[in-house]
């Protein structure tokens, strides 16, 4: 029996897919059943790195997600418009859905699945996430068994590379993100990448995955690594640390519970000190990995390359093969409980002032004495306590100190930097940054 494929979008993704249909000598045997059989683009006249037949090339994107010959819509063409539209009508034509597209499903998850659940569809998207990194399937089904305590990620590419070679280099973020844009690593526009929101959008994805739940993307607390400096990079490599920008999905458990139970989720994407011996300090470069720390299992970390034709597109056939082997072995094909999304509900969600974490904070002051009594003074009038405290040296005749905090609970410490700025002595608090 033969499955029909229809892709949306033959771009670096799609091409890379349409590759690996076209070759199956050496693969699983079941890829020998999938066939191509329509691929929308926006020309018919661009040259292409794959050799098709011209006779299945459309530009009528609509006319592919209602074919009724058609099995399954791979969907590559990112953005949200007009992609959410075309899944939902593939959806409504019975089509199963494989996406790579995590700015669809992060938004609009909800209403996607709803309607696939309701026609008994496939919405698979382990290319949205961790680019050929198999992630999605495990949180799935490997670690469905395990209360999952806590998901932490280096899922973007981009600012991994840009914070890499700000630390081998000694280069500031701006000289590095030209070059980064200059090779290809970084978009004309880089704001999804440096300011954290693509980031955002796939521990939204994960944290759904992992705790059983839906998860509104807005409430992911997001900040990004424009003001990581030189300086910052290397007062974190002293003092035995490496900056990541994580994204971050845990369990937050209130102090006056009794057994444990978590109550709700915390939420965040943020660069972060690292100590040098922790699972994801030493990934480097464009690699991503996804640390998942769970019950019985405990930690387990999953990495490799982030992004490009050949590990998403590896991602994107995985999941039409696991679609083909379900059409071929169920004569009814109903949702699967372990490859499609059943949950219904929104998860609670802590508010950002009530997580608790440590802080790095870079001071500039009058050089005058008593100056770190007041800070100090500071920041236990609010109930933070401080692992560290040191003056670094004077620049431009002002003194820099550089404090690490204990745990504290995120209000507590933003009430004391509201005190410190307005002491007589503190001339600037250029940088604060989360500690694990």
């Amino acid at each position: 029996m033969t499955y029909k494929v229809g892709i949306l979008g033959l771009g670096t993704v799609g091409t890379g897919t349409a590759q690996i249909l076209s070759d199956p000598s050496g693969r699983h045997p079941l890829l020998t059943e999938l066939d191509i059989a329509q691929v929308g683009v926006r020309s018919l006249d661009k040259p292409r790195a794959v050799d098709l037949p011209s006779s299945i090339f459309t530009t009528d994107l609509e006319a592919i997600v209602s074919n009724p010959d058609l099995d399954i819509i791979v969907e590559l063409i990112g953005g949200v418009e007009p992609a959410r539209s075309l899944i939902l009508k593939a959806i409504a034509h019975g089509k199963h859905i494989v996406t790579a597209n995590k700015a669809v499903i992060s938004r609009y998850g909800d209403e996607i699945f709803e309607a696939a659940n309701a026609k008994g569809v496939y919405v698979m998207l382990e290319a949205a996430v961790g680019g050929g990194i198999p992630v999605i399937q495990p949180l799935k089904q490997a670690l469905g068994v395990n209360r999952i305590k806590r998901v932490t990620g280096i899922v973007n590419g981009t600012t991994n590379y840009i914070l890499t070679r700000m630390k081998a280099e000694g280069a500031d973020f701006t000289e590095v993100l030209a070059d980064a844009q200059r090779l290809g690593y970084a978009e004309a526009d880089p704001t999804a990448d440096v300011d954290g929101l693509d980031a955002a959008d796939k521990i939204a994805i994960l944290a759904s995955l992992a705790f059983g739940g839906r998860i509104r993307l807005e409430d992911v607390h997001c900040e990004g690594i424009r003001h990581i400096s030189s300086t910052e990079i290397d007062y974190a490599e002293k003092l035995g640390f490496t900056i990541k920008l994580l994204a971050i999905a845990q369990e937050d458990i209130p102090e006056n519970s009794n057994d444990g139970t978590p109550q709700k989720l915390s939420l965040k994407v943020h660069p972060t000190l690292l100590p040098k011996s922790h699972p994801l300090a030493s990934v480097d470069g464009v690699f991503n990995a996804i640390l998942v720390e769970g019950e019985p299992l405990g930690q387990v970390m999953f990495f490799g390359p982030g992004a490009g034709a050949g590990a998403t597109a590896s991602a994107v056939v995985s999941d039409i093969l696991n679609i083909a082997a379900i059409l071929k072995t169920e004569t009814e094909p109903i949702p699967h409980p372990l490859l499609s999304c059943t949950h219904q509900h929104f998860c609670a969600i802590a508010p950002m002032e009530d997580s608790v974490t440590r802080f790095y904070v870079r001071v500039k002051t009058q050089d005058s004495s008593g100056v770190i009594g007041q800070l100090g003074t500071c920041f236990g009038d609010h109930d933070v306590s401080l692992e560290s405290i040191v003056q670094i040296g004077l620049s431009d005749e002002l003194a820099e100190i550089v404090l690490v905090t204990h745990h504290v609970r995120e209000g507590d410490f933003r009430a004391a930097l509201e005190s410190i700025s307005k002491l007589a002595a503190v001339a600037e608090i250029p940088s604060v940054i989360r500690v694990w």
